[in-house]
């Protein structure tokens, strides 16, 4: 049997920025500490939609727009706590796990580059990805705004030139199908609400515990079950969980194993 609960996430707003050519002061020069990689995987909601992050970058292939954000961001906190830095070779994805690596080609004149997903967004309709003001120029789209673009996640890359161009050697993404996880079903500021539904799903989970962790200041009972050597177990379970009442259940992976 199965279900889930939810731990929402207030990330950054990325939308499209015009201003390249402005030369704003640089970022400050000590960046916020990054949020956990637990915080990251929490399913968020933007203006009324849900968003729902990938617990692997595993096969990632999307085509689609890219736009990019600049000087009005230029110094701001990003999802990930770094602060922003327009002129760095990052990006906002509203999915993919942040600190993944993605080549991104532009369509239109085959030019491609390496980012790093910091961020999340665009947040618009029909958009895929928002590139740095940087990426943007990489990528010789800063001037239009928007281009039509491949994004592929990558473990590894490496620039090489031949003549006056400039490829990209890359090796993908390794598996992350097999490791530890866990379904986490809800979180509670009481320790009696997680030890009650810790006590419920004993009876269908054998491995139900509570995770105690701090959080603004506060202690927050995690309940999760479950424990799982295969991420498609994982996510079949999950998949009836959601069904059973846990719409906001997610799987988490467990550190150290």
């Amino acid at each position: 049997m199965p279900w889930r609960t939810r731990v929402g996430i207030g990330l950054l707003l990325a939308v499209l920025a015009a201003g390249c050519t402005r030369t704003p002061p640089p970022p400050p020069p000590t960046p916020s500490p990054p949020v956990s990689g637990l915080r990251t995987q929490r399913p968020y909601q933007i203006n009324g939609i849900w968003y729902y992050p990938l617990p692997s970058a595993e096969g990632y292939v999307e085509e689609g727009t890219a736009s990019w954000y600049g000087s009005d961001f230029h110094g701001r906190p990003t999802a990930c706590g770094e602060r922003y830095d327009m002129f760095a070779m990052t990006a906002a994805h509203k999915t993919l796990p942040l600190g993944t690596y993605v080549k991104v080609t532009n369509l239109e004149n085959h030019r491609s580059t390496i980012l790093r997903i910091n961020d999340r967004g665009p947040f618009v309709a029909g958009r895929i990805i928002d590139l740095s003001c940087r990426g943007a120029q990489e990528l010789d789209s800063y001037r239009k705004g928007t281009a039509r673009v491949r994004v592929e996640a990558v473990q590894y890359a490496s620039e090489e030139k031949l003549g006056t161009n400039t490829y990209w050697r890359v090796d993908p993404v390794p598996s992350f199908r097999y490791g530890q996880f866990t379904i986490q079903i809800g979180a509670f500021r009481e320790q009696p609400n997680a030890l009650k539904l810790k006590d419920r799903m004993s009876r269908h989970f054998d491995g139900a515990q509570i995770v105690q962790a701090y959080e603004k200041g506060c202690i927050l009972h995690r309940v999760q079950v479950g424990m799982y050597r295969d991420l498609l177990l994982a996510r079949k379970e999950l998949d009836s969980l959601r069904i059973h009442g846990f719409s906001d259940a997610f799987i988490v992976a467990v550190e150290g194993q």
